[in-house]
């Protein structure tokens, strides 16, 4: 790789505020403001909408099309008229 191209890569707290859950990780993803962490160091932290412990897809709460109903009323108004 060259260097001097590449963004800094490191630490960094990514907050999910709706969840009140936070979980630490490296990305080249920066920000002004930090946050004192679990083990005393301060990290940057950026604040986002939606993680893993408020999407409706990891927390269960997601809706489930009728798709057999779909399918059915389709097959009443176009089917075969045999």
């Amino acid at each position: 790789m060259k260097p001097e191209i590449h963004p800094a890569y490191g630490p960094v707290v990514f907050r999910d505020k709706a969840a009140d859950f936070a979980f630490l990780t490296r990305s080249t993803a920066t920000s002004d403001k930090t946050v004192e962490w679990e083990d005393g160091n301060t990290y940057a932290v950026i604040d986002v909408e939606i993680s893993s412990q408020s999407h409706p897809f990891y927390t269960g709460t997601a809706r489930v099309l009728d798709t057999a109903g779909r399918v059915e009323r389709f097959q009443r108004r176009y089917g075969s008229k045999a």
